[in-house]
């Protein structure tokens, strides 16, 4: 069964960039710069046939192109921070998106978790980072400059290892 989610890929100047912020921030997990991502729709685990019958859907989906704003850098888990991520401007273009990626799916037959879509780009897993170290790290890590790029298309990612964060293989892309 693979373990399937719907992305935008990070292009690599962005990527670069973004790379750029690690850090000295103990026990973190950084991911790597070739696994940056916005998360449109996390399928699961699901069946060959399930995840044929979703790359067809997929194949359907139709948007204009936008752009993309990733104007910050923050944590998931405010008390006991777990997840640090850049964060996208979450625009109306966006968020038309992953709504079409949702229903498309909801279409196939996959239950979908029941989220507030929040746009990010994971940096690192922090779960065996203290507390008191990130917002030391934060004041540190300097001036995050926005970064914009166009959106022309969208791919439907398979992770193979199930402790989270990568490596993630491109299954199939898709152009607007």
């Amino acid at each position: 069964m693979p373990r399937l989610f719907t992305a935008i890929k990070v292009p690599d100047q962005a990527a670069q960039f973004l790379a750029l912020k690690k850090g000295k921030l103990n026990n973190a997990r950084w991911i790597d710069q070739e696994d940056y991502h916005i998360t449109l729709s996390f399928l699961g685990d699901i069946s060959d046939l399930e995840a044929e019958k979703a790359a067809d859907k997929l194949e359907e989906i139709r948007h204009k192109p936008f752009e993309i704003c990733i104007d910050c850098m923050d944590v998931f888990g405010s008390k006991r921070p777990r997840t640090l991520f850049a964060g996208v401007r979450c625009d109306e273009a966006l968020v038309n998106l992953q709504a079409k990626h949702n229903r498309a799916m909801t279409q196939v037959g996959l239950k979908l978790q029941a989220r507030k879509y929040a746009p990010h780009v994971t940096l690192a897993r922090l779960s065996s980072v203290k507390p008191g170290d990130v917002p030391h790290f934060m004041g540190q890590s300097g001036e995050f400059r926005p970064l914009v790029f166009a959106v022309n298309g969208y791919a439907l990612f398979s992770a193979r290892n199930s402790t989270g964060g990568g490596p993630y293989l491109v299954e199939q892309e898709f152009d607007f």
